[in-house]
């Protein structure tokens, strides 16, 4: 049977992975760190591994039984200063450790999710994967992290190590979300939602960019990248779309950038004194405040890679949402 190593399989995108490829009849063994992870990871059919990025000796104990292909989908997505060091240690070292540990035991592949984060600030109609990753020289850790370590899979794959192929998504929406978009969706469930930031994005489903992975996986192609974009909407559309669909009140406009921004400044300057990470930082407000555009037609043309129409994906996470009670009745 097929085995694969599996990182990050409690995270939004991998559980997603982690259940598509157990369907496929693939072996996973799944990293964890927690007794809670390896119930819930056992309990989705994987084979739970104690093991940690920052770890060597446990890696390599996770790749001592012969395995086909690493699904690397764990990462760190802090924005907040005082987190970057260990931010760094777990987007960079980690991954550095584990290609360390790949090369040893002799896997073949290696399917690393990145994100569109790794481009930096492109001033630029869309993205497309031949673009400069300028997020090595970004001012924001987790653009310059993600950016690093997509740097080392590379020249990994360049060097002949191991076969690398690279997935980046932009805004991952869809069932199986608690912390992420949730979050946004669930003020606006309450009546909280202080305003709406004033940028766009791109919107992927997450059950479209898992199946992305297994392909490119498949496909027996290397030293590849792809860009997995969805359909475009500004912040407030997208807010307005899932009011409308929860029957909430939506903002009528966005929120000045200088408000946000200033916001965050002072909610930095606070953090420093509680040593709290605020519910915004100045970083996020820059990702947040662009107008994000992903072209996804090589994804399209050779992964069969499919963007869901984002009323449907709306539909979809909010009916996941009320499922799990985590919306009001309606």
């Amino acid at each position: 049977m097929t085995r694969v190593l599996l990182t990050g399989a409690t995270g939004f995108l991998g559980e997603h992975l982690l259940r598509q490829l157990v369907e496929q009849g693939v072996a996973v063994a799944a990293l964890h760190r927690s007794d809670e992870s390896r119930d819930a990871l056992a309990a989705l059919g994987a084979e739970p591994i104690q093991g940690d990025l920052r770890d060597p000796a446990s890696l390599a104990a996770a790749l001592a039984i012969p395995t086909d292909a690493i699904f690397h989908a764990a990462s760190d997505a802090s924005t907040w200063r005082l987190h970057n060091a260990e931010q760094t240690r777990n987007n960079v070292d980690g991954t550095a450790n584990l290609l360390a540990a790949a090369r040893e035991s002799g896997t073949r592949r290696f399917v690393y999710t990145s994100t569109v984060a790794a481009y930096g600030k492109v001033e630029h109609s869309a993205l497309f994967e031949a673009l400069p990753r300028l997020g090595v020289e970004s001012w924001i850790n987790y653009e310059r992290s993600m950016a690093l370590a997509e740097l080392l899979v590379r020249d990994a794959g360049r060097r002949g190590e191991i076969e690398t192929v690279i997935l980046a998504p932009p805004r991952i929406l869809g069932p199986g979300d608690r912390r992420h978009w949730a979050r946004l969706i669930r003020l606006i469930d309450q009546g909280r939602l202080p305003g709406a930031p004033p940028g766009s994005g791109t919107f992927s489903d997450v059950r479209e960019v898992a199946r992305a992975h297994i392909a490119a996986w498949r496909s027996g192609r290397h030293d590849e990248c792809w860009l997995l974009g969805g359909e475009h909407a500004t912040y407030l559309d997208f807010i307005r779309m899932v009011a409308d669909e929860l029957g909430r009140p939506a903002p009528r406009r966005a929120t000045p950038e200088a408000v946000v921004r200033a916001y965050a400044r002072m909610l930095d300057v606070l953090s420093l004194v509680t040593r709290r990470e605020p519910r915004l930082t100045p970083e996020a407000v820059d990702m947040t405040c662009r107008q994000l555009r992903v072209d996804c037609r090589k994804a399209e043309s050779e992964l069969d890679y499919r963007k869901t129409p984002l009323p449907i994906l709306i539909r979809d996470t909010l009916a996941w949402m009320r499922s799990q009670g985590m919306l009001r009745p309606q």
